[in-house]
């Protein structure tokens, strides 16, 4: 599913219109970004948690040359599903 069909999907299920349904999706992924950057956690109950991971500096290796190189700490995003979601999945 695109963004576009999640859009539509969403209108369809919320009596909203399209382009409300875009807002509100737009509306949420900018506040998940924003509280991330922060370094916050964002948890829904019975969906999952954001959080971000942060990632220590490690030594890697150049695949075409095979030189050692520094890969340096960094932050990622990440979900964790929450319980309930798992369990409609597994049904």
């Amino acid at each position: 599913m695109n963004k576009a069909e999640l859009v539509s999907a969403m209108a369809e299920k919320t009596a909203l219109s399209k382009k409300d349904a875009e807002v509100a999706l737009k509306a949420f992924t900018d506040i998940v970004a924003e509280e991330l950057k922060k370094g916050e956690k964002i948890q829904l109950v019975g969906f999952g948690t954001f959080e971000v991971s942060e990632r220590a500096e490690r030594t890697g290796r150049n695949p075409q040359s095979g030189k050692e190189m520094v890969i340096p700490a960094s932050k990622a995003p990440k979900f964790k599903a929450g319980k309930a979601l798992k369990d409609l999945i597994n049904k």
